[in-house]
């Protein structure tokens, strides 16, 4: 994916060098454990009483997106400052609350953004989502990155979220398109399976027509898949996490 010059994907990339480091020499298990013990002091700061926060995707693999459970009781002020407080420490992305579909079905006009688009974008800098040679298949390596990538993207249900596939300049045109396309498609039934609603992800391809800056067409280096919010819309779907968790 290319790299904007924002402040917040420099803010992105900053923390996952932080938590490469300090998990250098670290099992995924280990750091996980490691996320969330820095995590209680800082719920406990923030006044968090009952909240735990658990390092874990959705699918059980360890993750820097944590799910805050607990703290029913606290008023949105108190939630919102123990999720900033979780959100601050090194390395830590977007986060979920395990109540939060019931409570945005309660308030659905509450809902707002949580940076998600800067979140994705800090993900694929780190990371590739990679495919099976000239296929649409996904490799089983990047099955937890799509898990990180569809926390990332939860905080904006509501939004139109386009998936554009690209690929390098080999091959014929028609072919790349079809290709870039049908990753995009994979990508987006992955997602959807993940949880994120269908009717918000759009895909495409354009095949080789849009190279990364500074790269030539056939440098193998394009063939990506990049996301982006396209729309903000009112809520007509259920979503997941709690209004203002960042």
């Amino acid at each position: 994916m290319p790299i904007r010059p924002s402040i917040a994907i420099l803010a992105g990339a900053v923390a996952t060098c932080a938590l490469g480091l300090t998990g250098a020499n670290m099992s995924a298990g280990e750091l996980q454990t490691h996320l969330e013990e820095q995590a209680i002091p800082a719920i406990a700061k923030a006044g968090g009483n009952g909240v735990t926060a658990r390092f874990v995707s959705p699918s059980g693999w360890p993750s820097r997106h944590p799910l805050l459970d607990g703290g029913g009781g606290l008023d949105d002020a108190t939630r919102t400052r123990v999720a900033r407080a979780v959100a601050a420490i090194p390395g830590v992305g977007g986060i979920r609350w395990a109540d939060g579909e019931a409570r945005a079905q309660a308030n659905p006009n509450e809902y707002t953004s949580m940076h998600c688009q800067d979140d994705v974008d800090a993900l694929l800098h780190a990371h590739t989502i990679r495919f099976e040679e000239s296929r649409s298949t996904i490799d089983r390596a990047s099955q937890q990155l799509l898990d990180e990538v569809a926390a990332a993207l939860r905080p904006c249900l509501g939004s139109i979220i386009a998936i554009t596939g690209h690929t390098d300049s080999s091959g014929p045109e028609s072919g790349n398109l079809l290709l870039s396309r049908e990753r995009a498609v994979a990508v987006r039934q992955a997602l959807i399976a993940r949880g994120i609603p269908a009717d918000g992800l759009h895909a495409r391809g354009v095949g080789a027509s849009d190279p990364v800056k500074g790269l030539l067409p056939s440098d193998p280096a394009n063939r990506r898949i990049e996301f982006s919010v396209v729309a903000m819309v009112p809520l007509k779907i259920t979503p997941i996490d709690l209004p203002g968790a960042r």
